[in-house]
């Protein structure tokens, strides 16, 4: 404790013995530094408060008929790119800023102090952003933020739009070439399906389908023909079995007009298939059968005995519902058998076409795939398209995005700063730092001993004694005179700053 009690006192003692070179650079630095504070150009902070409202009853009405903007994304990305180099640039154009700028270096200088000078600042939570500018006049200040405040309203806006219109050219453009794509498939359909007219499968049935099918069916009618014929075998022999009534006699049996007739029309269609088709072809084939088995009915008929009635005869009535019956018969196992017989015919002609028809319905399938493929697709983009301009259409309502501004831009009467109460102290503190480190300093450089013992110390000699200082009168007179000029300064010193801060205090503009 002693010994750092001799060390301040020694301190004290050397900026005592230069005192009068502390003060004087007190002085100085204080002057300097003052007069630099109260030269600093006034700077006007302006700033204005805005809401951004990204709640709107559209979403939950407009939900899943088209893409809703993430507005919250949209604002947030708006803030953070807002202090930009292009929409700084443009502010400086819409301020008049960019005509005091002579030369590119003078201009990359000006959009670097906006850029520093310009803050925004806010939450997502909140929706409340603030934007602030400081600068030198309060007129400027607030058309800046003005400026700013419309970039970040309009911004909100025209991107996305640009957006919508840019995705519904584009949607557009394919849609023009997916009707190319239908247009041409569906050409494409029709001549196949008219180049392979019946061998296309009907109703989703495929060509095994198809050869089951007509193969239980022809099963059937043969059954049925076979039923057919054991019946009108049983009435035959019941019509065989009565004897004949008195004055009847025996006569060839009619020939069946229905039966002259089908003779016909399977003639016709042989020689109608003649001039298509060879002798081999399955059509001829079954047509050249079925016109043998009718030709051998048909002489098999004309020699079954008849009975005839002489005139003045009549049929019994049992007779007469017998041959009735018969005829009946007759008919069914005719219509039986041509049933039989076209059914034979198109499994012939099915079975003959087994190579050719699955290489067809691979073909239609893949035709109708491609088809659908584009179908679908167009349908997809047509459907877009119309979310697309319903998204173009929503982004631009102000109701979907709403900017309230709480506090508009203004020119504030008094500045912001510099903070001259502030910087005048610190100047103030450094100038008296300034001071006693400029004495201790010149005491370092031309170094006295201030006591016996630091003189023992340095030189390790003792000392016998010490010779102390007698003033004269006059010198005491004078050495008073220059303590109260030296605390007169001291005083005007700290006079001057009170009168400097009082200054700041009644007119912070100077």
């Amino acid at each position: 404790m002693a010994e750092l009690t001799a060390l301040v006192l020694n301190f004290l003692k050397a900026i005592g013995k230069y005192r009068w070179h502390a003060v004087v650079i007190t002085w100085i630095v204080a002057l300097c530094g003052w007069a630099v504070v109260l030269k600093l150009p006034n700077q006007y902070e302006a700033s204005a408060r805005v809401y951004v409202d990204t709640q709107s009853i559209l979403k939950p009405l407009l939900s899943g008929m088209t893409m809703m903007p993430n507005l919250d994304q949209q604002v947030m990305f708006m803030r953070r790119t807002l202090i930009s180099r292009p929409n700084v640039e443009r502010v400086m154009r819409m301020v008049d800023l960019d005509v005091k700028a002579s030369t590119p270096k003078e201009h990359e200088a000006m959009v670097e102090k906006l850029t520093s000078q310009i803050k925004i600042a806010g939450t997502e939570r909140d929706d409340i952003y603030t934007i602030s500018y400081t600068g030198p006049s309060a007129q400027q200040g607030k058309d800046v933020v003005q400026a700013f405040l419309t970039i970040f309203v309009e911004g909100s806006f025209g991107g996305k739009k640009q957006d919508s219109e840019k995705a519904v050219q584009f949607i557009d453009d394919q849609i023009r070439n997916y009707e190319e794509k239908l247009a041409a498939a569906e050409n494409s359909l029709k001549e196949f399906k008219i180049r392979n007219m019946g061998m296309l499968p009907s109703e989703g049935a495929d060509f095994s389908s198809r050869v089951n099918g007509t193969n239980e069916a022809l099963s059937q009618a043969r059954l049925e023909l076979a039923e057919a014929e054991q019946a009108r075998n049983a009435i035959r022999r019941q019509v065989a079995g009565i004897p004949a009534a008195p004055g009847e006699r025996a006569a060839p049996a009619p020939i069946d007009p229905e039966l002259e007739s089908r003779i016909t029309t399977a003639t016709k269609n042989l020689d109608a298939l003649r001039l298509q088709y060879t002798e081999q072809h399955p059509d001829i084939i079954a047509n050249r059968r079925l016109l043998e088995q009718l030709q051998a009915r048909k002489a098999e008929e004309s020699k079954r005995p008849r009975t005839a009635v002489d005139t003045g005869a009549s049929l019994s009535p049992m007779q007469q519902q017998l041959q009735f019956s018969l005829s009946e018969a007759e008919a069914r196992v005719a219509s039986l058998q041509a049933r039989v017989a076209e059914y034979s015919s198109r499994l012939t002609r099915l079975r003959s076409q087994s190579a050719e028809v699955p290489e067809i319905e691979a073909q239609l399938a893949q035709l109708n795939r491609d088809y659908q493929v584009n179908r679908e697709n167009y349908q997809k983009l047509v459907a877009s398209r119309e979310s697309a301009k319903l998204s173009g259409d929503l982004s631009s309502a102000t109701d979907m995005l709403t900017f309230r501004v709480v506090d508009p831009p203004t020119a504030p009467a008094l500045p912001s700063g510099p903070n001259r109460m502030l910087l005048f102290s610190a100047v103030f503190a450094a100038a008296l730092f300034a001071g006693l480190a400029g004495a201790f300093l010149m005491s370092q450089l031309r170094p006295t001993f201030l006591s016996q013992a630091a003189l023992r110390e340095a030189t390790e000699v003792p000392i016998l004694g010490s010779i102390s200082m007698n003033w004269t009168a006059g010198q005491t007179v004078r050495r008073k005179r220059r303590l109260m000029a030296l605390a007169a300064s001291v005083l005007v010193l700290f006079g001057t700053y009170g009168a400097g801060v009082a200054a700041i205090l009644v007119r912070p503009s100077l």
